[in-house]
């Protein structure tokens, strides 16, 4: 029935102006600013919707993830950029190496490499090796 859906994402944030500049500017990825919120427009058509509310609770989990390329360099370039990646001890397969990223041998386990941060409204996302 919603298969032949353009179905998107979207999620909260505490504060507009700052996810729109975190997003914009620290992750480079275009935004449209709407009445309603930001959208987030990304290469294929994919687009992540963004709303602001006053009593915004960050999720648990993982919310938006970004598949890369190179890991290491998006990690290295992200974190030239002041993004600070978080370290995750418990329930992990295997501990994080310096950078930050969790490591796998194993595909069939999970992604060969992943990196957690947060946003300004603490809303985790994750970059992992494609």
């Amino acid at each position: 029935m919603l298969g032949n859906s353009k179905a998107f994402s979207g999620f909260s944030v505490d504060d507009i102006a700052k996810a729109a500049t975190f997003y914009r500017e620290m992750l480079g990825i275009a935004v449209e600013e709407t009445p309603m919120g930001l959208t987030l427009k990304f290469d294929g058509g994919t687009n992540v919707f963004v709303y602001p509310k006053p009593d915004h609770q960050a999720a648990a989990f993982t919310i938006l993830n970004f598949p890369v390329s190179d890991i290491d360099e998006t990690v290295d370039a992200l974190t030239a950029a002041d993004v600070v990646f978080e370290r995750y001890e418990e329930g992990m397969p295997a501990p994080q190496d310096e950078k930050g990223i969790l490591r796998n041998d194993d595909p069939a386990q999970g992604p060969v490499g992943i990196a957690w941060f947060k946003d300004p409204a603490g809303n985790i996302l994750s970059v992992l090796q494609q």
